[in-house]
Protein backbone atom coordinates (compact mmCIF):
# COMPACT_ATOMS: atom_id res chain seq x y z
CA UNK A 1 0.00 0.00 0.00
CA UNK A 2 1.30 3.45 -0.93
CA UNK A 3 1.27 6.32 1.57
CA UNK A 4 -0.36 9.30 -0.11
CA UNK A 5 0.42 12.94 0.62
CA UNK A 6 -0.64 16.08 -1.18
CA UNK A 7 2.98 17.21 -1.54
CA UNK A 8 6.01 14.92 -1.58
CA UNK A 9 9.46 16.54 -1.57
CA UNK A 10 12.57 14.56 -2.50
CA UNK A 11 15.52 16.24 -0.79
CA UNK A 12 15.78 18.22 2.43
CA UNK A 13 18.12 21.06 1.45
CA UNK A 14 17.14 24.72 1.37
CA UNK A 15 14.86 24.38 -1.65
CA UNK A 16 13.22 21.21 -0.40
CA UNK A 17 12.62 22.14 3.19
CA UNK A 18 11.43 25.67 2.39
CA UNK A 19 8.87 24.19 0.01
CA UNK A 20 7.78 21.63 2.61
CA UNK A 21 7.45 24.22 5.38
CA UNK A 22 5.49 26.69 3.24
CA UNK A 23 3.20 23.97 1.88
CA UNK A 24 2.49 22.69 5.37
CA UNK A 25 1.81 26.25 6.51
CA UNK A 26 -0.79 26.50 3.76
CA UNK A 27 -2.59 23.45 5.13
CA UNK A 28 -1.27 20.78 2.78
CA UNK A 29 -0.27 17.30 3.90
CA UNK A 30 3.47 17.07 3.28
CA UNK A 31 6.17 14.40 3.35
CA UNK A 32 9.86 15.15 2.89
CA UNK A 33 12.32 12.39 1.97
CA UNK A 34 15.98 12.93 2.90
CA UNK A 35 18.79 10.38 2.92
CA UNK A 36 21.07 12.48 5.13
CA UNK A 37 20.29 15.37 7.45
CA UNK A 38 17.67 18.01 6.71
CA UNK A 39 19.35 21.26 5.85
CA UNK A 40 21.36 19.81 2.98
CA UNK A 41 24.64 21.17 1.67
CA UNK A 42 24.01 24.73 2.83
CA UNK A 43 23.60 23.88 6.49
CA UNK A 44 26.04 21.00 6.84
CA UNK A 45 28.78 21.48 4.21
CA UNK A 46 28.29 24.91 2.67
CA UNK A 47 26.83 28.28 3.62
CA UNK A 48 26.72 27.93 7.39
CA UNK A 49 29.98 26.12 8.25
CA UNK A 50 32.04 28.12 5.75
CA UNK A 51 30.76 31.38 7.20
CA UNK A 52 31.71 30.16 10.65
CA UNK A 53 35.21 29.56 9.26
CA UNK A 54 35.22 33.03 7.72
CA UNK A 55 34.14 34.61 11.00
CA UNK A 56 37.10 32.93 12.68
CA UNK A 57 39.36 34.23 9.88
CA UNK A 58 38.07 37.76 10.45
CA UNK A 59 38.79 37.51 14.18
CA UNK A 60 42.30 36.28 13.35
CA UNK A 61 42.80 39.24 11.02
CA UNK A 62 41.67 41.63 13.75
CA UNK A 63 44.24 40.14 16.11
CA UNK A 64 46.95 40.38 13.46
CA UNK A 65 46.20 44.04 12.64
CA UNK A 66 45.20 45.23 16.11
CA UNK A 67 48.22 47.52 16.34
CA UNK A 68 46.83 49.65 13.50
CA UNK A 69 44.01 50.63 15.85
CA UNK A 70 46.20 51.25 18.87
CA UNK A 71 45.19 47.95 20.44
CA UNK A 72 47.82 45.61 21.86
CA UNK A 73 47.18 42.07 20.71
CA UNK A 74 49.05 39.22 19.10
CA UNK A 75 48.04 36.46 16.71
CA UNK A 76 49.46 33.10 17.75
CA UNK A 77 47.62 30.93 15.22
CA UNK A 78 44.41 28.92 15.40
CA UNK A 79 43.52 25.78 17.35
CA UNK A 80 41.95 23.80 14.54
CA UNK A 81 40.15 21.34 16.82
CA UNK A 82 38.55 24.14 18.84
CA UNK A 83 37.67 25.89 15.60
CA UNK A 84 35.99 22.75 14.26
CA UNK A 85 34.04 22.44 17.52
CA UNK A 86 32.91 26.07 17.18
CA UNK A 87 31.77 25.39 13.61
CA UNK A 88 29.96 22.21 14.64
CA UNK A 89 28.12 24.03 17.45
CA UNK A 90 26.74 26.56 14.96
CA UNK A 91 25.68 23.83 12.52
CA UNK A 92 24.13 21.63 15.21
CA UNK A 93 22.14 24.49 16.74
CA UNK A 94 20.68 25.38 13.35
CA UNK A 95 19.98 21.73 12.50
CA UNK A 96 18.13 21.09 15.76
CA UNK A 97 16.12 24.25 15.24
CA UNK A 98 15.18 23.19 11.72
CA UNK A 99 14.11 19.73 12.89
CA UNK A 100 11.92 21.27 15.57
CA UNK A 101 10.35 23.63 13.04
CA UNK A 102 9.59 20.79 10.63
CA UNK A 103 7.93 18.81 13.39
CA UNK A 104 5.95 21.80 14.66
CA UNK A 105 4.64 22.55 11.14
CA UNK A 106 3.49 18.96 10.66
CA UNK A 107 5.95 17.95 7.92
CA UNK A 108 6.62 14.21 8.03
CA UNK A 109 10.34 13.66 7.47
CA UNK A 110 11.19 10.23 6.06
CA UNK A 111 14.82 9.13 6.40
CA UNK A 112 15.90 7.21 3.33
CA UNK A 113 16.98 7.27 -0.30
CA UNK A 114 14.18 7.94 -2.75
CA UNK A 115 13.89 6.89 -6.37
CA UNK A 116 11.13 7.77 -8.82
CA UNK A 117 8.85 4.87 -9.66
CA UNK A 118 6.69 7.01 -11.90
CA UNK A 119 5.74 10.67 -12.30
CA UNK A 120 4.12 10.95 -8.86
CA UNK A 121 5.53 8.04 -6.87
CA UNK A 122 8.72 7.45 -4.89
CA UNK A 123 10.15 4.19 -3.64
CA UNK A 124 12.12 5.02 -0.50
CA UNK A 125 14.78 2.70 0.92
CA UNK A 126 14.74 3.12 4.70
CA UNK A 127 16.32 1.25 7.59
CA UNK A 128 13.06 -0.68 7.94
CA UNK A 129 12.80 -1.62 4.29
CA UNK A 130 11.17 -0.09 1.23
CA UNK A 131 8.30 2.36 1.49
CA UNK A 132 6.20 3.70 -1.38
CA UNK A 133 5.15 7.37 -1.25
CA UNK A 134 2.65 8.90 -3.65
CA UNK A 135 1.89 12.58 -4.30
CA UNK A 136 -1.64 13.63 -5.15
CA UNK A 137 -0.90 17.30 -5.98
CA UNK A 138 2.85 17.76 -6.33
CA UNK A 139 6.07 15.80 -6.41
CA UNK A 140 8.99 18.18 -5.88
CA UNK A 141 12.53 17.21 -6.92
CA UNK A 142 15.09 18.92 -4.69
CA UNK A 143 18.04 16.54 -4.82
CA UNK A 144 20.73 19.22 -4.71
CA UNK A 145 24.30 19.11 -5.96
CA UNK A 146 27.76 17.81 -5.19
CA UNK A 147 31.27 19.22 -5.89
CA UNK A 148 32.60 18.67 -9.40
CA UNK A 149 35.80 16.75 -9.87
CA UNK A 150 38.63 18.01 -12.08
CA UNK A 151 38.96 16.02 -15.33
CA UNK A 152 42.74 16.33 -15.33
CA UNK A 153 45.46 13.73 -15.02
CA UNK A 154 46.40 13.13 -11.37
CA UNK A 155 43.58 15.26 -9.93
CA UNK A 156 41.61 12.44 -8.30
CA UNK A 157 40.04 13.56 -5.01
CA UNK A 158 41.52 11.75 -2.00
CA UNK A 159 40.15 13.90 0.83
CA UNK A 160 43.64 14.57 2.22
CA UNK A 161 45.93 16.24 -0.29
CA UNK A 162 43.42 16.84 -3.07
CA UNK A 163 40.12 17.95 -1.59
CA UNK A 164 36.75 19.47 -2.28
CA UNK A 165 34.91 21.97 -0.12
CA UNK A 166 33.09 19.03 1.50
CA UNK A 167 36.41 17.58 2.66
CA UNK A 168 37.58 20.96 3.92
CA UNK A 169 34.73 21.05 6.41
CA UNK A 170 36.48 18.44 8.56
CA UNK A 171 40.13 19.00 7.68
CA UNK A 172 42.08 18.73 10.96
CA UNK A 173 44.96 20.98 9.96
CA UNK A 174 45.57 24.44 8.57
CA UNK A 175 47.32 23.95 5.21
CA UNK A 176 50.54 25.92 4.99
CA UNK A 177 50.62 26.30 1.19
CA UNK A 178 47.14 25.62 -0.20
CA UNK A 179 46.41 25.89 -3.91
CA UNK A 180 42.80 26.68 -4.74
CA UNK A 181 41.45 25.96 -8.23
CA UNK A 182 38.45 28.13 -9.09
CA UNK A 183 37.72 31.72 -8.09
CA UNK A 184 33.96 31.78 -7.72
CA UNK A 185 32.36 31.85 -4.26
CA UNK A 186 33.89 28.66 -2.82
CA UNK A 187 37.35 29.46 -4.12
CA UNK A 188 37.64 33.07 -2.97
CA UNK A 189 36.09 32.23 0.39
CA UNK A 190 38.49 29.39 1.20
CA UNK A 191 41.44 31.47 -0.02
CA UNK A 192 40.27 34.06 2.51
CA UNK A 193 39.82 31.46 5.26
CA UNK A 194 43.24 29.87 4.98
CA UNK A 195 45.00 33.20 4.57
CA UNK A 196 43.23 34.50 7.66
CA UNK A 197 44.15 31.41 9.65
CA UNK A 198 47.81 31.99 8.97
CA UNK A 199 48.76 29.92 5.91
CA UNK A 200 52.25 30.81 4.70
CA UNK A 201 51.17 31.17 1.09
CA UNK A 202 47.80 30.87 -0.63
CA UNK A 203 47.64 30.43 -4.41
CA UNK A 204 44.35 31.00 -6.24
CA UNK A 205 44.09 29.85 -9.87
CA UNK A 206 41.14 30.63 -12.15
CA UNK A 207 40.68 29.37 -15.73
CA UNK A 208 38.70 32.44 -16.80
CA UNK A 209 40.18 35.91 -17.04
CA UNK A 210 38.87 37.33 -13.75
CA UNK A 211 38.11 36.48 -10.15
CA UNK A 212 34.37 36.01 -9.42
CA UNK A 213 33.90 35.93 -13.22
CA UNK A 214 30.12 36.33 -13.25
CA UNK A 215 30.33 39.68 -11.46
CA UNK A 216 30.97 43.22 -12.64
CA UNK A 217 34.47 43.70 -14.06
CA UNK A 218 35.24 46.51 -11.61
CA UNK A 219 34.28 44.23 -8.71
CA UNK A 220 36.65 41.54 -10.00
CA UNK A 221 39.48 44.05 -10.32
CA UNK A 222 38.90 45.45 -6.83
CA UNK A 223 38.96 41.97 -5.30
CA UNK A 224 42.15 41.08 -7.19
CA UNK A 225 43.84 44.24 -5.87
CA UNK A 226 42.75 43.48 -2.32
CA UNK A 227 44.00 39.88 -2.53
CA UNK A 228 47.33 41.07 -3.92
CA UNK A 229 47.75 43.56 -1.05
CA UNK A 230 46.91 40.79 1.41
CA UNK A 231 49.59 38.54 -0.07
CA UNK A 232 47.34 36.00 -1.80
CA UNK A 233 48.87 34.87 -5.10
CA UNK A 234 46.29 35.16 -7.90
CA UNK A 235 46.56 33.68 -11.39
CA UNK A 236 43.70 34.15 -13.87
CA UNK A 237 43.29 32.87 -17.41
CA UNK A 238 45.18 29.71 -16.47
CA UNK A 239 43.94 26.19 -17.19
CA UNK A 240 45.34 23.24 -15.27
CA UNK A 241 46.63 20.43 -17.45
CA UNK A 242 48.31 18.10 -14.96
CA UNK A 243 48.42 17.39 -11.23
CA UNK A 244 51.10 15.36 -9.49
CA UNK A 245 50.81 14.26 -5.88
CA UNK A 246 53.71 13.29 -3.61
CA UNK A 247 54.09 12.62 0.10
CA UNK A 248 52.08 15.47 1.56
CA UNK A 249 52.90 17.61 -1.46
CA UNK A 250 51.11 18.49 -4.65
CA UNK A 251 52.21 20.19 -7.85
CA UNK A 252 49.99 21.55 -10.62
CA UNK A 253 50.91 22.55 -14.18
CA UNK A 254 49.13 25.11 -16.34
CA UNK A 255 48.82 24.90 -20.11
CA UNK A 256 51.56 27.52 -20.56
CA UNK A 257 54.04 25.27 -18.75
CA UNK A 258 54.08 27.02 -15.37
CA UNK A 259 53.96 24.91 -12.21
CA UNK A 260 52.95 25.58 -8.61
CA UNK A 261 53.72 23.61 -5.46
CA UNK A 262 51.66 23.30 -2.30
CA UNK A 263 50.71 20.97 0.51
CA UNK A 264 47.02 20.86 -0.42
CA UNK A 265 44.96 21.31 -3.57
CA UNK A 266 41.32 22.34 -3.33
CA UNK A 267 39.19 21.73 -6.39
CA UNK A 268 36.56 24.49 -6.34
CA UNK A 269 35.48 24.39 -9.97
CA UNK A 270 31.75 24.30 -9.34
CA UNK A 271 29.06 21.81 -8.43
CA UNK A 272 27.07 19.29 -10.47
CA UNK A 273 23.42 18.35 -9.94
CA UNK A 274 22.48 15.11 -8.20
CA UNK A 275 20.18 13.48 -10.77
CA UNK A 276 21.80 10.22 -11.84
CA UNK A 277 20.33 6.79 -11.14
CA UNK A 278 17.22 8.21 -9.50
CA UNK A 279 14.68 7.23 -12.12
CA UNK A 280 14.18 10.78 -13.34
CA UNK A 281 14.29 10.15 -17.08
CA UNK A 282 12.28 6.91 -16.79
CA UNK A 283 9.55 9.00 -15.13
CA UNK A 284 9.54 11.51 -17.98
CA UNK A 285 11.82 14.15 -16.46
CA UNK A 286 13.92 16.01 -19.02
CA UNK A 287 17.61 16.51 -18.17
CA UNK A 288 20.20 18.77 -19.76
CA UNK A 289 23.81 18.33 -18.62
CA UNK A 290 22.36 16.63 -15.55
CA UNK A 291 20.10 19.55 -14.64
CA UNK A 292 16.32 19.15 -14.55
CA UNK A 293 14.74 21.47 -17.10
CA UNK A 294 11.84 23.53 -15.77
CA UNK A 295 9.58 26.37 -16.87
CA UNK A 296 9.28 29.77 -15.18
CA UNK A 297 7.18 28.26 -12.39
CA UNK A 298 9.66 25.43 -11.71
CA UNK A 299 7.45 22.80 -13.38
CA UNK A 300 9.19 19.90 -15.11
CA UNK A 301 6.42 19.44 -17.66
CA UNK A 302 5.40 16.10 -16.14
CA UNK A 303 1.86 16.08 -14.78
CA UNK A 304 -1.15 13.91 -14.00
CA UNK A 305 -4.83 14.50 -13.38
CA UNK A 306 -4.92 16.90 -10.45
CA UNK A 307 -1.18 17.26 -9.97
CA UNK A 308 2.22 18.11 -11.39
CA UNK A 309 5.90 17.66 -10.87
CA UNK A 310 8.29 20.47 -9.90
CA UNK A 311 12.03 20.91 -9.26
CA UNK A 312 13.88 23.47 -7.13
CA UNK A 313 17.35 24.30 -5.86
CA UNK A 314 20.70 23.15 -7.20
CA UNK A 315 19.19 20.43 -9.40
CA UNK A 316 17.83 23.12 -11.76
CA UNK A 317 20.09 25.48 -13.75
CA UNK A 318 19.49 28.71 -11.86
CA UNK A 319 21.78 30.60 -9.46
CA UNK A 320 22.78 27.77 -7.13
CA UNK A 321 22.30 30.02 -4.10
CA UNK A 322 20.49 29.02 -0.91
CA UNK A 323 18.31 32.12 -0.81
CA UNK A 324 17.31 31.56 -4.45
CA UNK A 325 16.29 28.03 -3.44
CA UNK A 326 14.16 29.43 -0.60
CA UNK A 327 12.31 31.59 -3.12
CA UNK A 328 11.81 28.65 -5.48
CA UNK A 329 10.48 26.52 -2.65
CA UNK A 330 7.96 29.18 -1.68
CA UNK A 331 6.90 29.73 -5.28
CA UNK A 332 6.17 26.01 -5.79
CA UNK A 333 4.28 25.60 -2.50
CA UNK A 334 2.12 28.63 -3.17
CA UNK A 335 1.43 27.58 -6.76
CA UNK A 336 0.36 24.11 -5.62
CA UNK A 337 -1.91 25.69 -3.00
CA UNK A 338 -3.62 27.75 -5.69
CA UNK A 339 -2.19 31.13 -4.77
CA UNK A 340 -1.22 33.69 -7.38
CA UNK A 341 2.53 33.61 -7.98
CA UNK A 342 5.01 35.48 -10.16
CA UNK A 343 8.03 34.01 -11.93
CA UNK A 344 11.31 34.75 -10.17
CA UNK A 345 13.50 37.52 -11.57
CA UNK A 346 16.88 35.94 -10.94
CA UNK A 347 18.67 39.21 -11.69
CA UNK A 348 16.83 40.60 -8.66
CA UNK A 349 18.30 38.00 -6.28
CA UNK A 350 21.41 39.22 -4.42
CA UNK A 351 24.67 37.45 -5.19
CA UNK A 352 26.99 37.41 -2.20
CA UNK A 353 30.58 36.35 -1.56
CA UNK A 354 32.06 36.29 1.94
CA UNK A 355 35.65 36.89 0.92
CA UNK A 356 37.62 39.70 2.55
CA UNK A 357 36.62 42.16 1.18
CA UNK A 358 33.04 40.95 0.83
CA UNK A 359 31.01 41.24 -2.35
CA UNK A 360 27.31 41.88 -2.80
CA UNK A 361 25.62 42.39 -6.16
CA UNK A 362 22.15 42.59 -7.65
CA UNK A 363 20.92 43.26 -11.17
CA UNK A 364 22.95 43.69 -14.34
CA UNK A 365 26.72 43.94 -14.61
CA UNK A 366 28.20 46.57 -16.89
CA UNK A 367 29.32 43.80 -19.26
CA UNK A 368 25.74 42.51 -19.57
CA UNK A 369 24.35 45.97 -20.32
CA UNK A 370 26.89 46.40 -23.10
CA UNK A 371 26.16 42.96 -24.54
CA UNK A 372 22.41 43.69 -24.58
CA UNK A 373 22.87 47.15 -26.04
CA UNK A 374 21.21 48.91 -23.11
CA UNK A 375 22.29 52.53 -22.68
CA UNK A 376 23.17 53.38 -19.12
CA UNK A 377 24.74 55.84 -16.71
CA UNK A 378 27.06 54.79 -13.93
CA UNK A 379 28.54 56.22 -10.75
CA UNK A 380 31.03 54.77 -8.30
CA UNK A 381 31.67 55.82 -4.71
CA UNK A 382 34.87 54.47 -3.12
CA UNK A 383 34.91 53.31 0.49
CA UNK A 384 38.10 55.35 0.87
CA UNK A 385 35.75 58.37 0.97
CA UNK A 386 33.51 56.86 3.67
CA UNK A 387 34.43 57.69 7.28
CA UNK A 388 33.05 54.46 8.74
CA UNK A 389 34.94 52.35 6.22
CA UNK A 390 38.11 54.33 6.93
CA UNK A 391 37.78 53.40 10.61
CA UNK A 392 37.60 49.73 9.55
CA UNK A 393 40.52 50.00 7.06
CA UNK A 394 37.93 49.09 4.44
CA UNK A 395 38.62 49.14 0.71
CA UNK A 396 36.47 48.76 -2.39
CA UNK A 397 33.50 50.69 -3.70
CA UNK A 398 29.79 50.92 -4.45
CA UNK A 399 28.94 51.05 -8.14
CA UNK A 400 25.46 51.86 -9.47
CA UNK A 401 24.19 51.33 -13.01
CA UNK A 402 20.97 53.02 -14.18
CA UNK A 403 19.12 53.37 -17.47
CA UNK A 404 20.37 56.46 -19.25
CA UNK A 405 18.75 59.77 -18.40
CA UNK A 406 17.63 59.06 -14.81
CA UNK A 407 16.02 55.77 -15.73
CA UNK A 408 15.53 52.98 -13.16
CA UNK A 409 18.48 51.45 -11.37
CA UNK A 410 19.66 48.37 -13.28
CA UNK A 411 22.47 47.10 -11.08
CA UNK A 412 24.23 47.70 -7.77
CA UNK A 413 27.67 46.27 -7.02
CA UNK A 414 29.32 46.49 -3.63
CA UNK A 415 32.82 45.29 -2.84
CA UNK A 416 34.04 46.19 0.61
CA UNK A 417 33.24 45.85 4.32
CA UNK A 418 29.90 44.18 5.10
CA UNK A 419 28.91 44.16 1.42
CA UNK A 420 26.80 41.03 1.99
CA UNK A 421 24.61 43.01 4.39
CA UNK A 422 24.60 46.28 2.45
CA UNK A 423 23.26 44.63 -0.70
CA UNK A 424 19.87 44.15 0.98
CA UNK A 425 19.17 47.82 0.30
CA UNK A 426 20.37 47.30 -3.24
CA UNK A 427 17.83 44.52 -3.71
CA UNK A 428 14.98 46.83 -2.69
CA UNK A 429 16.23 49.57 -5.02
CA UNK A 430 16.55 47.24 -8.01
CA UNK A 431 13.35 45.28 -7.49
CA UNK A 432 11.25 48.39 -6.95
CA UNK A 433 12.73 49.90 -10.12
CA UNK A 434 13.70 53.01 -8.19
CA UNK A 435 15.19 56.02 -9.95
CA UNK A 436 18.56 57.44 -8.82
CA UNK A 437 16.81 60.71 -7.98
CA UNK A 438 14.40 58.83 -5.71
CA UNK A 439 17.16 56.96 -3.89
CA UNK A 440 19.07 60.23 -3.55
CA UNK A 441 16.25 61.41 -1.28
CA UNK A 442 16.84 58.55 1.19
CA UNK A 443 18.51 59.74 4.38
CA UNK A 444 21.33 57.41 5.34
CA UNK A 445 22.56 57.68 8.94
CA UNK A 446 26.01 59.19 9.42
CA UNK A 447 28.62 57.82 9.80
CA UNK A 448 27.68 54.42 8.36
CA UNK A 449 28.74 52.20 5.51
CA UNK A 450 25.27 52.60 3.99
CA UNK A 451 26.15 56.17 3.08
CA UNK A 452 28.31 54.79 0.26
CA UNK A 453 25.14 53.49 -1.43
CA UNK A 454 23.48 56.86 -0.93
CA UNK A 455 26.51 58.75 -2.23
CA UNK A 456 26.67 56.73 -5.45
CA UNK A 457 23.02 57.52 -6.13
CA UNK A 458 23.56 61.18 -5.24
CA UNK A 459 26.27 61.30 -7.88
CA UNK A 460 23.95 59.73 -10.49
CA UNK A 461 21.27 62.24 -9.53
CA UNK A 462 23.67 65.08 -10.27
CA UNK A 463 24.25 66.24 -6.71
CA UNK A 464 27.37 64.49 -5.37
CA UNK A 465 28.38 65.14 -1.79
CA UNK A 466 31.71 63.61 -0.78
CA UNK A 467 32.59 61.95 -4.07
Amino acid sequence: MADTYEVVVLGGGTGGYSCALRAAGLGLKVALVEKGKVGGTCLHRGCIPTKAFLQAAEVAEHARTAGEYGVRATFDGVDILDLLRYKDQIVTANWKGLQATMKARGVETIAGSGRLKDARTLVVSTEDGERTITASKALVLATGSTPRSLPVEGAEIDGETIVTSDDAMTLDRVPERPIVLGASAVGVEFATVWHGWGAQRVTLIEALDALVPREDADTSKALARAFKRAGIDVLTGAKITKVEKGDGEVRVWTEDGKSFEGDLLMVATGRRPVSEDMGFEDAGVSLEAGFVTVDELCRTGVSWDGGAQYAVGDVIPTLGLAHASFQEGFLVAEHVAGLRVRPIDYLGIPRVYYSHPEIGAVGYTEQQLREEGIEYDTATHPFSHNARAMMMRGTGHVKVLAAKGNGPVLGIHVVGPHATDLIAEGQLIYNWEALPTEVAEFIHPHPTLTEAIGEAHLALAGKPLHG
